[in-house]
């Protein structure tokens, strides 16, 4: 995919319209201000953590810039298992504060992004041999989910309770029903991970910052041993420097290749840990809450989670996962294969019973994520399974006065950004570059994301962008044909994908596929053949010509090729 970015750098500084269009206007509006402007902070990383520390920074007053190599969330932060939680295995692991504080940032996030978060029930079915339920199995499992309940599940207003077998069964009537003892049923929540991060960046922007994605830093400035900037290199082609009293690194996997610019050597503070999902048609499995399933012959277990309600009880899709296995392959390449499919579909096909088992044919999406676990000082965190390792975070700072945020998870992504800033406003008052900023202390705890509403959010344009969602009916108002659905068998509709190309950092036409809207992750067959009919809506646009449309369109078949490969390796 390194080499597609750069054909695509060769369209994209072809010569542009005199007059461009408003999005590509806003663009270079963020550059030249990129380019003329100095900042506080400079944030590299464009992903949930540095999203998340960009809009700390701007809500404390700070003057900040975020920049990102690819696109926003086209890492680990739109390919996660969209869950907001604990982590009931951490509890289960002894690390209770890890989960006493993501269930805390899960309450927040239920608050503030109402419109993107929504509690959504597990369940946890006890299946036996024979028949019969171990008490021991049983007790220990109950007993967790009280403690669960107590460090802050309660929260979302409801406790976890015992199911009968019966009952268990109408949540999921393809489970065999002769091995099916009882279950619990326990709350946790959801969001679109891709969405949650780009409401980030444009709550971020509107506080004062400035964002730019396909915006690769090349090198970081230093003066006196002091990093104070970047260079950084547009998806245009434009090379120039960055002017910021501290850069920090948000990279997640990528965060030692950005230490090595700083430190040199090989320094090692993360361990990457691969995280696969299938999706499959939801008549397969029929589960109507999220459903945790053990892998037979593993420690591990898998979430099946129902997706896209069709509102009739019903669902489209159900995706499972993860795997959360070490990774030594090319970070920049993480991809579900036939052995990550296989691992999933021997546990799904064990959990259910069916007239034939669910094979690699019924698989119409996957997708692949690296989480970046933290190295400990000793190195023992190199050794062992990763998902025995732990998921907090770390930050670190260089003798160069670079701040490194690393590790975490999704839910707390919140909590990082305000150490993370913290901590970079020690760094600011302490470099002699400077008055030090008068900047606030963190304002984020109880900040609303762009578009929050707690209206209609059953309403899938509400769902999405909030109270943006206004804006989307106003454009099918106007043109009917925008409210045509965008992706057969899919609930997007075509104005939003020209919602997203006028006013969501889109540059290319994966960006609108594959994170805006979500269709390549849950069906590659049916987005590739819708990817021609949106290249062409999004063209006006963007500025695209016939032959930039062309390009577009190669690089996302190739997108596509290039997964259905891997998962037959």
């Amino acid at each position: 995919m390194d080499s597609g970015l750069a054909d695509r750098d060769t369209v994209l500084s072809t010569q542009a319209p005199v007059t461009a269009p408003p999005a590509v206007a806003t663009r270079r509006a963020a550059i030249d201000r990129l380019r003329s402007e100095s900042f506080d902070i400079l944030v590299v990383g464009g992903g949930i953590t540095g999203a998340g520390v960009a809009l700390d920074a701007a809500a404390r007053g700070l003057r900040v810039a975020i920049v990102e190599r690819v696109d926003f969330a086209s890492g680990t932060s739109s390919k996660s298992s969209k869950l907001i939680h604990g982590g009931l295995r951490y509890l289960q692991q002894g690390d209770v504060a890890l989960v006493y504080e993501a269930l805390h940032e899960r309450q927040r996030l239920l608050r503030n992004a109402p419109h993107l978060v929504r509690t959504l029930p597990f369940m946890i079915p006890i299946m036996t041999r024979d028949g019969v339920v171990s008490r021991k199995i049983a007790r220990a499992l109950g007993s967790a989910l009280w403690m669960y309940d107590l460090t802050g599940g309660w929260r979302v207003g409801k406790l976890h309770r015992r199911l009968r077998a019966k009952t268990a069964l109408a949540h999921m009537p393809t489970m065999h029903a002769d091995k099916l003892s009882s279950a619990y049923l326990y709350f946790d929540a959801e969001a679109d991970d891709a969405r949650l991060t780009l409401a980030l960046v444009q709550s971020a922007v509107a506080r004062g910052a400035v964002a730019v994605n396909y915006c690769a830093v090349t090198n970081l400035r230093k003066d006196s041993s002091r990093v104070n900037g970047a260079t950084v290199r547009t998806h245009e082609g434009d090379t120039f420097d960055v002017d910021a009293r501290v850069v920090v690194n948000a990279t997640g996997v990528w965060g030692d290749a950005m230490r090595r610019m700083d430190v040199g050597g090989d320094s090692v503070t993360i361990r990457p840990a691969k995280g696969i999902h299938i999706t499959v048609p939801w008549e397969l499995v029929q589960n109507d809450i999220a459903v945790v399933i053990p892998v037979p012959g593993d420690k591990r277990s898998l979430f099946v989670v129902p997706h896209m309600p069709n509102g009739d009880g019903t669902y489209r899709y159900t995706y499972v996962g993860t795997t959360d296995t070490d990774y030594q392959g090319s970070i920049d390449d993480p991809q579900c294969t036939s052995d990550d499919i296989d691992y999933c579909l021997r546990a799904l096909n064990k959990a259910v019973s069916g007239s034939r088992s669910i094979t690699r044919d019924d698989v119409v999406g996957t997708w692949a994520g690296l989480r970046p676990l933290v190295v400990s000082s000793d190195g023992e965190a190199v050794k062992g399974r990763t998902a025995d390792l732990s998921r907090r975070h770390k930050v670190i700072v260089s003798d160069s006065g670079m701040v490194t945020i690393t590790g975490g998870k999704l839910t707390t992504y919140r909590k990082m950004a305000e150490h993370t800033v913290d901590t970079a406003l020690e760094q600011l008052r302490s470099s002699n570059i400077g008055p030090a900023p008068r900047a606030r202390r963190c304002a984020t705890k109880r900040l609303p994301l762009h578009g929050a509403t707690s209206r209609d959010r059953d309403d899938h344009l509400v769902s999405r962008f909030g109270t943006q969602s206004k804006l989307v009916r106003e454009m099918i108002s106007r043109d009917a044909s925008l409210g045509e659905p965008l992706i057969s068998g899919l609930p997007f509709l075509r104005a939003e994908a020209v919602y997203a190309a006028r006013h969501e950092f889109v540059v290319t036409l994966d960006d609108v596929l594959s994170r805006r809207v979500r269709g390549l992750l849950y069906d590659r067959n049916a987005t590739a053949a819708a990817a021609q009919a949106t290249a062409r809506l999004i063209a006006p646009e963007l500025g695209w010509d016939d032959a930039r449309i062309a390009h577009e369109l190669k690089c996302f078949a190739d997108i596509c090729a290039h997964e259905v490969a891997a998962t037959r390796a």
